[in-house]
């Protein structure tokens, strides 16, 4: 009577440990996942929106997707090296900070693009890759319209009254305020509609209004 132990040891003793992989397998993979690495890397850098974009982490996209491919082919070819590399790799910790949710998505993206193709799944890479690319261009044409910027203004308190009815004009929210001496530094959240910026001009002519900035926001705000 067969148990599963006894079923497992079985098919290990039937199955071949290390199957060759020929050169020419290994570059043609490796091509057609540059080609399609290159794919992710257009998609990225059309459809990025922060502030400052990293050619570095575009281009670390693609290697990402080349080194997964070529540990998909090592794993695949030899059945003992796949179970070492596989508690090498648990081992591994990255501990760079990714500010961007969707940087993460792109980061995933490569891994499986890499896992499809060292797999020789082209037609699953290919495909896979097509539909994501078109869904990130599709949801991010129709974000909000609505334009987020920080205005910060630095005011003496006698300018209050004016500044406060020039703003009581645009949509925002108060993020911070700090006062010393006599001296307010204002920071607000505003939603604008077009580009339409004549206001910050308009603002700075206030008596008492030292200065005026206007900056891109992105959502993420520290107090």
């Amino acid at each position: 009577m067969l148990n599963f132990t006894d079923i497992i040891k079985g098919s290990l003793i039937n199955t071949e440990f290390i199957t060759s992989v020929e050169f020419y397998d290994i570059l043609f993979g490796l091509i057609i996942t540059f080609i399609m690495s290159l794919f992710i890397f257009f998609i990225y850098k059309v459809t990025y929106s922060g502030v400052i974009y990293s050619h570095n982490y575009n281009v670390s996209l693609v290697m990402m997707a080349l080194i997964t491919s070529l540990i998909i082919m090592t794993i695949r070819s030899n059945l003992v090296l796949s179970l070492g590399m596989v508690g090498a790799l648990s081992i591994v910790r990255f501990r760079t900070a990714v500010k961007d949710p969707l940087d993460i998505v792109f980061m995933f993206w490569a891994i499986a693009l890499g896992i499809t193709t060292g797999a020789n799944l082209y037609i699953v890479s290919f495909t896979g890759s097509f539909f994501i690319g078109v869904i990130i261009v599709l949801l991010l044409r129709f974000k909000n319209s609505n334009n987020i910027f920080l205005l910060v203004i630095h005011y003496e308190e006698e300018a209050q009254e004016s500044l406060f009815r020039r703003l009581g004009e645009l949509n925002y929210k108060i993020k911070s305020k700090t006062v010393s001496l006599g001296t307010v530094e204002l920071t607000l959240e505003l939603k604008l509609i077009g580009s339409d910026t004549s206001f910050v001009e308009e603002i700075a002519e206030i008596d008492a209004v030292k200065n005026v900035s206007l900056v891109s926001y992105n959502g993420n705000f520290v107090g």
